[in-house]
């Protein structure tokens, strides 16, 4: 009969749906885990490289005669090593908050401080994806403690507040006279709707400040909202890309779905499946850029 034939075709199709959206899931939670660890091995590798080399002389450049601090490096490269003990975080710091950087870890916002120095220094990170830094930052107590490593030494920072924000509240990455680590995440789990922030106070004399800085922002002035920034707000230049490829990965299921119905013969299925995940994949990679960064 008629209707059954449609039953049956908006079955097909509500299933293959159902199949996209949990191999999207899938990807979402393992997948980008896969990507962020070959990232953190990479920027682990450039930031200790980097440590190695402040801390040896130039050939024949006699006795350090400087304390000026080094400026913050460009956007991508490691800067610091974050570990917070109890909720098991080890993860070296990228520079920068747009997508890009924060695939490979957490990200220091460069219109803040750096991590050790006076001011209200600030780190976003994913809380359920390229993996999930931030996962249990919400289990986080008063009196917990974050050590951070970076060029100029090593130091610790006692959990001060824990809140949860509208992500329009600008009041999270003030600058202060005093020195502080912000953390920043998405809230709830799965969600962008509000921000999870935490703010420790640091527990060691602050490291010195390079004279020439790219902060913008002076003590009790107002920085950019995490969300606000294009980064954190997801990456609306894959809006096209996704609807292309979204259609061409449509275009290739049926086409492999057609000549299997017309040759009946499995190895359609094996030739073409290659390339269908590939094109799902840059889906999936496009979809991905439209979310939150921090999500």
């Amino acid at each position: 009969m008629p209707w059954r034939r449609i039953v049956g075709g908006v079955g097909r199709v509500l299933i293959g749906i159902g199949s996209l959206l949990l191999l999207f899931v899938a990807y979402q939670l393992w997948g980008t885990g896969i990507q962020e660890s070959r990232s953190q091995h990479a920027l682990s590798r450039q930031f200790e490289r980097t440590l190695e080399r402040a801390a040896t002389p130039p050939t024949g450049s006699g006795p350090t005669t400087t304390t000026e601090p080094p400026l913050p490096p460009p956007t991508g490269e490691g800067v610091a090593v974050i570990e917070i003990p109890e909720i098991g975080v080890r993860k070296t710091v990228v520079q920068g908050v747009g997508v890009p950087d924060l695939k490979k870890g957490p990200g220091h916002y460069p219109d803040t401080p750096m991590p050790g120095q006076a001011g209200n220094a600030a780190i976003a990170g994913h809380r359920t994806t390229y993996g999930a830094p931030f996962y249990r930052l919400d289990e986080l107590d008063p009196g917990d403690t974050i050590r951070v490593r970076t060029l100029q030494g090593e130091f610790t920072y006692e959990v001060a507040t824990t809140r949860v924000v509208k992500p329009n509240q600008l009041e999270v990455l003030t600058q202060t006279q005093d020195a502080r680590l912000t953390l920043t995440t998405c809230e709830p789990r799965f969600s962008a709707r509000r921000r999870l922030v935490v703010q420790a106070v640091l527990q060691d004399e602050p490291a010195p400040s390079p004279s020439t800085t790219t902060t913008t922002t002076a003590p009790g002035s107002k920085a950019p909202p995490p969300v606000e920034q294009p980064g954190l707000s997801g990456d609306r230049t894959a809006r096209w890309p996704t609807i292309l490829f979204g259609g061409l990965t449509a275009l290739l299921g049926l086409a492999v779905w057609l000549v299997h119905r017309r040759w009946r013969t499995r190895w359609v299925y094996v030739a073409g499946a290659p390339v269908f995940l590939v094109a799902l994949f840059v889906f999936f990679e496009n979809v991905s850029r439209l979310l939150p960064a921090n999500i």
